[in-house]
């Protein structure tokens, strides 16, 4: 790929540290090795190596998004203080195109004796900002930092949420090329959250985006591509949607340990639209909710095409999508009522079994879902192993926008607190909507009615 198209290019990094069990051996390095050298004999390690980053590479292109994902310890951090020029690699190297604004670990930057107000300052410049261009920004830093007063106090005083505002805030205004993004807005309340998320889609029409989270639904909303760190090194890269998916599964074999083995779920066959429905008349449908919604949405059956992973006690057989109205067609309205029928089969004997279902966007964002754990709390429902069981969901369908959805489907076994998946389908259906209407928002409501009158 061309230089000038690149933001951010890492060629084989490396970061090691050294680690010393006693502080004596530290000592004991700084002159014990000089010593030995003078005498041509050879030196001793008083320390053992820890790689926190090996080998990584990769590159971000101009107006490109890039996420990276991976456990606590996996090197997400210490990976961008390496691109911010923080810290100094010991092998490979970072090279960057513009200049580099980044939210890094709590704090970072900000000397805690300094007031709110010098803390500014002190970001601005070291961003590349003269004393005049931030005097000229900084009414709209604390308009966005939102704290009021506390602008004026050292910001040792300051709250969680408060160090994130302002330093979002300088952010937010330096004109930066490069925005780096180290899990800061899982601080903070949703009103500045909302800010900041309106903030970065406004940067990410121009520039390159490097975006650490554990949410993996943040990453597939903000990010194009995804980097899956695990031990310092790369364990997978490619599209947002993909790297997520497995990091998941990952994960949730971790927590299960040896007790219970995830299976990979591969696509076993082609697209198999649902069976045609006999078409009904528009007036039943306009009875159940007056107001023309504008909306149609025909149902795909992408279970052999779905991916996940199984544990094998358990298995999701089919997903039905159908309108609980008496002679339903095989196009959904908006408002219309339907029944979203999962059935499962137990492999093996299950004492509190769930079913449930998430509805995402195209960018992995979940919109709307529900699950039977409240009602097995209640009607507890132990299976024999071979028996078959099927979570029957009725619901008003909401209103989207146009383009397609899928449906995850989950079975799994136990309590809130303590259960374990053994079947998870990412795509199990797929939603194609058509709209000819537009509202605000990702998911509207039906409206039983709307009308305007001029008062008497």
């Amino acid at each position: 790929m061309p230089s000038e198209e690149i933001a951010i290019r890492v060629d084989n990094l490396g970061k090691c540290y050294q680690i010393y069990e006693r502080s004596q051996d530290r000592l004991k390095q700084s002159i014990v090795p000089r010593i030995r050298q003078a005498f041509g004999k050879s030196a001793p390690n008083y320390y053992r190596e820890f790689w926190a980053l090996r080998d990584v590479a990769f590159e971000v292109r101009k107006g490109e998004s890039v996420g990276v994902i991976g456990r606590n310890g996996s090197g997400k951090s210490t990976l961008l203080q390496i691109v911010c020029g923080t810290l100094t690699p010991t092998t490979g190297k970072v090279s960057t195109s513009g200049r580099v604004a980044a939210l890094l670990e709590l704090g970072a930057g900000f000397n805690p004796e300094f007031t709110g107000r010098e803390n500014v300052y002190l970001n601005g410049s070291v961003m590349g900002l003269t004393r005049a261009q931030i005097d000229e920004r900084f009414d709209a830093i604390a308009a966005f930092a939102d704290i009021g007063p506390f602008i004026e106090q050292a910001v040792k005083t300051y709250s969680t949420g408060m160090y994130v505002r302002l330093a979002f805030a300088i952010i937010a205004h330096v004109d930066a090329d490069i925005l780096v993004v180290d899990e800061a807005l899982a601080v903070g309340d949703a009103i500045f959250i909302q800010k900041c998320m309106r903030f970065i889609r406004r940067f990410q029409e121009n520039g390159a985006l490097l975006f650490v989270s554990h949410d993996t639904s943040s990453v597939m909303n903000l990010c194009s591509r995804a980097i899956w760190l695990s031990n310092g090194s790369v364990r997978g890269a490619g599209g947002a949607k993909e790297v997520a998916e497995a990091y998941l599964q990952y994960t949730m074999q971790e927590v299960y340990g040896d007790t219970v083995a995830l299976e990979s779920a591969q696509p076993a066959g082609n697209l198999v639209p649902n069976p045609p429905k006999d078409l009904a008349s528009s007036e039943s449908a306009e009875e159940s909710h007056p107001v023309d919604s504008g909306m149609q949405a025909s149902i795909i059956d992408h279970l052999t095409e779905a991916t996940g992973w199984k544990t094998g006690a358990a298995e999701i057989l089919s997903v039905v999508v159908e309108k609980v109205e008496p002679g339903a067609a095989i196009l959904l309205n908006g408002g219309d009522r339907i029944s979203l029928n999962i059935l499962a089969i137990a492999h093996q004997p299950l004492n509190r079994p769930i079913l449930g279902f998430a509805v995402r966007d195209r960018l992995g964002q979940i919109l709307f879902g529900d699950n039977t754990l409240e009602f097995t709390d209640a009607h507890p429902t132990p299976l024999a192993a071979g028996q078959r069981f099927v979570g029957k969901f009725v619901f008003r369908l909401p209103l989207l926008p146009s383009g397609q959805y899928s449906v995850t489907t989950t079975l799994a076994n136990g309590s809130v607190e303590d259960h374990v998946q053994h079947h998870w389908l990412h795509d199990a259906l797929l939603l194609n909507v058509s709209t000819s209407k537009r509202w605000g928002g990702l998911v509207g409501i039906p409206f039983e009615q709307v009308t305007l009158e001029p008062c008497t």
